[in-house]
C-alpha cells in the first residue's frame, strides 16, 4: 500500500498520520507534496474533500525550522471555520513535535488573547484576511521572513471580495517566499493574481471536471415550498442519516426549519452568520462529536466543513449555481466514503437545476413527491391492515418501533457510542432512496393513533 514516506515525508510525521488513521495519500497529496518539497510555487486545482489541506501542511511541517522565533508560514483562508479546521489539523500533527507552534488569527476572537499567543515562538499562522491586516497594521505580526505563503480556497476569497486585502498581505512577505495556491476553480482574476505574485508555478489539476464526487449519489425531488417541511421530515425518517447537513437559502429559513425539526423530535442545531463566533465554534464541535444528528446551515458552512460521518446532504433550498452545488454536496462522501445528496426543487427552480446539470455535465436522478406520497400511503394502509389482524400485538410493536426510531436524548454513553462508531456507521449507512426504511417514523405515529 502506498504511504507518505516515498513522497519525502519523515517517519515522525508519517507516524503521526497513522495515529489519525491516515495511511494512504490522496491523488492531490501524491502530486503536490513532492513539488512543494522541491521548493516550487504551485497552483493546485482540486475540489473539496480531496485532502488538499494535508497536501500543503505536511511539506511545511517538514521544512519549518524549529529553532527560529519568527513566522515562517502564513496560511490565508476565506472563513473563520476553515482557519479553525486547518489549525486543528496542524495541532494534531505537532502534538508530539517539540518546537513547532501554530496560531489561528480570525475575527470574532479576543484580540488580546491572540496578542499574548503571538509573544510565544509561533512558526505557523493561519488566518482570515481582515484580522491578518489588523495585526499587520498593529505591527504585531511580521511577515518579512516568511518562507511559505498559502492561499487556500482562493476562488472563495475572490467571491467574498477579499482579493484587495490578499494583495496587501502578499506585499508584506518577501519575494523569496514559496507561494502555494489551492482552489476548486481558477477564474480569470485568480489567474491574474497568480501571474503577478507567483514565480513560474507548477499547475496541478486532479479532476478535469470539477463536479461532485462519484461516490455521492444525487437525487432531485420536485415539490412545492409549502410541502418542503413535510417532504424533508419524511426523507429524514426514511433514510435515517447518521449525520446530515441541511442547507437553506437564508438565515431566517434556517432558524424556522430548525424550530420545526426540533419540535418534531429530531436532535439538531443551526449554523449561520448571526451567531457569535463562540456559539458557532460550539455548534461545530458538538456536530463533529456527533452530539446531534442534523445541522441546518446557510452556505457559510459549505466551505471547509470537513467532518467524518456526514452521510447525507439535503438541499432544502436549491443552490444558486453549480459551484455552490458542488461545495454543498461535498460535505458528504468524504475520504472515499459513500454519501447521498438530495435536492428539493420547485417548478420555478427547474431552470437553475438544469443549469447546474449543464455546467457540471451531469444528469441528476429526478423524482416527484407523488412517489413519496404513494409510498407513505402504502405504509399507512399496510399498518392499518396489520392493526386489524392483531390489535394488541401491533400496539406493543408500534410503541417499541417508535421508541427505537425516535431520536434519543444525548447522554454520556450515547455520545461515546457515536464517537467510537462514527466512521463504521458512516461507511455502512444506507443511502438508497428507493429502499424503504423499517420502522418509518410517520407510519408508526399513524399506527399508534389507530391502535389507541
Amino acid at each position: 500500500m502506498p504511504d507518505f514516506l516515498p513522497l519525502g515525508i519523515s517517519s515522525s510525521v508519517s507516524n503521526a498520520l497513522q495515529k489519525g488513521s491516515i495511511v494512504k495519500p490522496t491523488p492531490i497529496q501524491g502530486k503536490a507534496i513532492p513539488a512543494i518539497l522541491n521548493g516550487k510555487d504551485l497552483i493546485a486545482q482540486s475540489q473539496t474533500g480531496t485532502g488538499k489541506t494535508l497536501a500543503f501542511v505536511l511539506p511545511i511541517l517538514e521544512k519549518v525550522n524549529r529553532d527560529t522565533e519568527y513566522i515562517q508560514a502564513l496560511i490565508v483562508t476565506p472563513t473563520r471555520e476553515l482557519a479553525i479546521q486547518i489549525t486543528d489539523e496542524i495541532e494534531k500533527l505537532i502534538k508530539h513535535m517539540d518546537g513547532i507552534n501554530v496560531l489561528a488569527v480570525y475575527g470574532g476572537k479576543d484580540v488580546d488573547k491572540q496578542l499574548n499567543k503571538l509573544k510565544n515562538n509561533i512558526q505557523i499562522v493561519v488566518g482570515t484576511p481582515g484580522r491578518l491586516l489588523d495585526h499587520i497594521r498593529r505591527e504585531t505580526i511580521q511577515l518579512d521572513k516568511a518562507s511559505f505563503l498559502v492561499l487556500d480556497e482562493a476562488d472563495q476569497m475572490l467571491h467574498i471580495g477579499f482579493l484587495v486585502e490578499v494583495e496587501e498581505i502578499i506585499k508584506q512577505t518577501p519575494n523569496s517566499r514559496q507561494t502555494l495556491l489551492f482552489s476548486a476553480t481558477i477564474p480569470a482574476e485568480i489567474k491574474k493574481l497568480a501571474k503577478k505574485h507567483m514565480n513560474e508555478p507548477e499547475y496541478l489539476q486532479i479532476e478535469k471536471t470539477q463536479g461532485p464526487a462519484v461516490n455521492v449519489k444525487q437525487v432531485a425531488i420536485h415539490t412545492i415550498d409549502r410541502a418542503k417541511q413535510g417532504t424533508l421530515i419524511h426523507l429524514i425518517e426514511t433514510h435515517r442519516p447518521f449525520l446530515a447537513v441541511i442547507f437553506c437559502r437564508t438565515k431566517r429559513r434556517v432558524s424556522k426549519l430548525y424550530d420545526v425539526l426540533k419540535i418534531n423530535g429530531f436532535t439538531c442545531d443551526e449554523l449561520h452568520g448571526d451567531l457569535s463566533q463562540a456559539k458557532r465554534e460550539l455548534v461545530m464541535k458538538r456536530f463533529r462529536d456527533a452530539e446531534f444528528q442534523l445541522l441546518i446551515a446557510t452556505d457559510i458552512a459549505a466551505r471547509g466543513l470537513d467532518i467524518d460521518g456526514v452521510t447525507h446532504v439535503f438541499n432544502y433550498d436549491i443552490p444558486q449555481d453549480a459551484e455552490s452545488y458542488v461545495h454543498r454536496i461535498g460535505r458528504t462522501g468524504r475520504a472515499g466514503m459513500k454519501g447521498l445528496a438530495i435536492t428539493l426543487y420547485s417548478s420555478a427552480d427547474r431552470p437553475t437545476l438544469d443549469l447546474i446539470e449543464k455546467e457540471l455535465d451531469i444528469t441528476i436522478q429526478k423524482q416527484t413527491t407523488g412517489k413519496i406520497e404513494k409510498k407513505r400511503d402504502n405504509d399507512k394502509n399496510k399498518g392499518a391492515r396489520s392493526t386489524t389482524n392483531s390489535h394488541d400485538s401491533k400496539t406493543d410493536k408500534s410503541h417499541q418501533s417508535r421508541k427505537t426510531h425516535k431520536p434519543q436524548k444525548n447522554n454520556s454513553n450515547q455520545k461515546a457510542e457515536r464517537k467510537t462508531t462514527r466512521k463504521q456507521k458512516a461507511s455502512s449507512s444506507s443511502i438508497s432512496l428507493n429502499s424503504p426504511s423499517k420502522g418509518n417514523g410517520r407510519a408508526n405515529r399513524s399506527k399508534n393513533r389507530r391502535t389507541r
